[in-house]
């Protein structure tokens, strides 16, 4: 006899502040459990969902959406994050290194695939965040 699990309702009457606590807990763990993280991790998948619903839920809370984006980058999502960093505006010192390197995670992905142009792209608002040795590096490449 199969059986299958009801969808977990907690997460859909959670608040906003709910969880993004849960949020933080599945990151925290998350780090513990895997080497690498990835989404495809249950914990990481967990800590980003929650994050998302957080952000969705109350558009207005800066630091849901600041939280949300580097889950994304720590997850290795790097489209996600750089338009998560990007939508943000005005990033701190630290939030400009995170959205730097989602920038070139894809600049060198275009390079790869031999889209000079986008990768252009990547590199110039990556340098706008803040420059690092693998911006200029795809730079000269470019």
């Amino acid at each position: 006899m199969t059986t299958t699990a009801a969808p977990d309702m907690t997460m859909m009457t959670m608040t906003p502040a709910d969880a993004f606590a849960r949020a933080q807990e599945y990151a925290v763990q998350a780090d513990v459990a895997y080497p690498v993280p990835f989404y495809d991790r249950t914990l990481w998948k967990a800590a980003v969902d929650a994050s998302y619903m957080a952000a969705s839920q109350d558009t207005s809370n800066r630091a849901y959406d600041a939280y949300l984006a580097q889950l994304y980058t720590k997850t290795q999502w790097w489209i996600n994050a750089y338009n998560a960093w990007n939508n943000l505006g005005d990033l701190n010192d630290t939030e400009k290194e995170w959205a730097s390197l989602s920038a070139a995670k894809l600049a060198y992905i275009a390079l790869q695939r031999g889209d000079r142009t986008t990768a252009r792209m990547y590199v110039e608002k990556g340098m706008s965040w803040k420059d690092s040795a693998s911006l200029q590096a795809i730079m000269r490449r470019l």
